[in-house]
């Protein structure tokens, strides 16, 4: 860091929640640092169109994500490109290790996010990246002309399974319930696309082949029956959209997680350990959207100015 290995705020995740923590403590006048493995935007950056950020519809994934960027560095914030492997109390707050040297924060927002959820079939990791892909927006081109499954009945799996319909030939949404998860309008959509059909009550639970998919084993959950189809090599994919798993190895020994996996926060967005707050979809939460995952961001960046100047 061309300042020295000190700031007052250290912001892990360059998300969302990352940079609008990182915008409100810049512009609380707080020496702001964002630390960030990839590139801005987290997975949003994955997202071909956001349309339901308040006031910005229509925008790319990308395109946010380096618009929020823009703003917090204007506002003074910084951005050290790095993984950090270890983040522990210090002194005076605390220290997060990142290659072979380390950071030293009087507070930290921990705005790792989430990563998507195994499908938990057999073949799953075998077919990884040769037909089995958790981004549509990443790997949809392969695809194109071909017929696809999406797993999963939220809102997540509707949006992947009706991007997914502009490219691919057809496209079969797999359900384990009886019924959508996802919200009303977002099911009305599928319905308006004419390459799109939903098998309900039914799970993959193996998946062969030699190179690519060969044959994929489905069960009917309502009987238990398992039957097999057959497909031409490379011609089919699977998309496993089956929720988020919040990353919180970093700071597992610092915090208490919810039964989902997410960090347990005040309306402060403070974790249990003092000058530790989290952000965004690493927390336990019932709506992981954009809008929440920066309105946590603010938070967190105000209750940690306060936490700073003496205040909580």
């Amino acid at each position: 860091m061309e300042q020295g290995n000190e700031c007052e705020l250290l912001i892990v995740g360059g998300g969302p929640a990352g940079y609008a923590a990182a915008l409100y403590g810049a512009r609380a006048s707080l020496d702001t640092v964002v630390l960030e493995q990839g590139m801005p935007g987290g997975q949003i950056a994955t997202s071909d169109e956001i349309d339901n950020y308040p006031g910005i519809p229509h925008i790319g994934g990308a395109e946010i994500g380096q618009r929020m960027q823009e703003h917090a560095e204007e506002a003074g914030a910084r951005t050290v490109y790095g993984m950090a492997t270890a983040i522990s109390p210090a002194e005076i707050g605390f220290s997060v290790q990142l290659g072979d040297r380390s950071i030293t924060a009087g507070a930290v927002v921990a705005a790792m996010g989430a990563t998507p959820r195994p499908g938990g079939f057999e073949g799953e990791d075998a077919f990884r990246g040769r037909g089995v892909s958790y981004c549509a927006t990443c790997d949809g081109m392969f695809y194109r002309g071909k017929r696809v499954f999406v797993i999963g009945g939220g809102n997540t799996a509707v949006e992947e399974a009706l991007y997914l319909s502009r490219i691919a030939d057809r496209v079969t949404m797999v359900v384990r319930r009886d019924e959508f998860r996802a919200s009303r309008g977002a099911v009305q959509r599928l319905g308006e696309r004419g390459n799109i059909d939903v098998r309900l009550l039914t799970s993959i639970v193996r998946i062969e082949g030699q190179t690519f998919i060969e044959r994929i084993a489905f069960r009917d959950n309502r009987t238990g029956e398992v039957s097999v189809e057959a497909f031409d090599p490379g011609s089919v994919g699977i998309f496993v959209a089956t929720g988020q798993v919040p990353q919180t190895e970093l700071v597992s020994g610092l915090v208490d997680l919810a039964p989902d996996g997410g960090i347990v926060t005040d309306d402060a967005m403070a974790t249990r350990t003092p000058g530790l707050f989290a952000a965004g979809d690493i927390r336990s939460k019932g709506l992981r959207q954009v809008v929440t995952a920066a309105a946590d961001g603010a938070i967190a960046a105000t209750s940690a100015y306060r936490y700073l100047e003496g205040r909580l």
